[in-house]
C-alpha cells in the first residue's frame, strides 16, 4: 500500500500530476483544485489511495487526510468507483459533500457528471450514518449521540432502486425492529436490501 508520496512535481495537468520520487515518476490522479494549488518544480506531499485492479494499479492523491477519508467514504457507496468519487470531490469538495449528506441534498450529487438519481440518493443515505460522528463544529449537531434515522428516506432510496413502496416499507420496518432506529442509515439500507433479496441488482458503476 502506498499511503503517501513526497516528491517534485515533474508534470502537471488538470486531472493528474507526475511526482518524481527519488528518480521514479509516479502518475497520480488529482482534483482540479489540487492541480491549481501545485506548480512545476514544487516539492509536495500527497496522501494517496492505491486502487488495484486486474488491468491497472492507479494512484489517487489528495492534499489533506480529510479529502482522502472522504474519497474512501464515497467509494464505499454502491455504484461509486474511484473516478466517480474523485469527480464528486473535484466539483463539491469535502465540506460541501458533508453538508449535502447531512442536509439530505441529493441534488448536489446529481449535478456531478456521471452520477445518476439512484446513485445520488444512495450517497446521501449511505453516508448519513457515517458522518453523524463528526465534531459538532463541523456538523452543527452533537457528536455524543447519533440521531434516529428518518426511515422514510431509506424507504425512498429503496423505491429509487426499483422496489415498490409496500415492499420497501415492510422490509425497512422489519429491519428497524431488529436493529433499532438508532442504527446507521446505510446499515438499515443494506439489511433491507438483503431482506428483499438479491433478484434485482443495483445499476451503475465506475467509469
Amino acid at each position: 500500500m502506498i499511503a503517501s508520496l513526497t516528491g517534485t512535481v515533474q508534470s502537471l495537468a488538470a486531472s493528474h500530476a507526475v511526482l518524481d520520487v527519488s528518480g521514479v515518476g509516479y502518475l497520480v490522479f488529482i482534483t482540479p483544485q489540487t492541480s491549481r494549488d501545485l506548480h512545476l518544480g514544487d516539492s509536495v506531499l500527497l496522501h494517496t489511495a492505491l486502487i488495484v485492479r486486474e488491468d491497472a494499479f492507479t494512484l489517487f492523491g489528495f492534499a489533506t487526510t480529510e479529502e482522502l477519508e472522504m474519497f474512501d467514504l464515497l467509494r464505499s457507496v454502491t455504484g461509486v468507483g474511484p473516478k466517480s468519487a474523485l469527480a464528486i470531490l473535484g466539483q463539491l469538495g469535502s465540506d460541501q459533500v458533508r453538508t449535502a449528506v447531512l442536509s439530505e441534498n441529493d441534488a448536489a450529487f446529481k449535478a456531478v457528471s456521471g452520477i445518476g438519481p439512484k446513485t445520488a440518493k444512495l450517497i446521501t443515505v449511505t453516508l448519513a450514518g457515517k458522518l453523524t460522528g463528526m465534531p459538532a463544529s463541523a456538523t452543527g449537531k452533537s457528536a455524543t449521540s447519533a440521531p434516529k434515522v428518518d426511515l422514510a428516506n431509506v424507504i425512498a432510496a429503496l423505491q429509487g432502486l426499483g422496489w415498490n413502496e409496500r415492499a420497501a416499507a415492510e422490509a425497512v420496518r422489519e429491519v428497524a425492529e431488529s436493529v433499532g432506529t438508532n442504527a446507521a442509515a446505510d446499515v438499515i439500507l443494506k439489511a433491507a436490501l438483503a431482506r428483499l433479496g438479491s433478484s434485482k441488482s443495483i445499476s451503475g458503476g465506475d467509469q
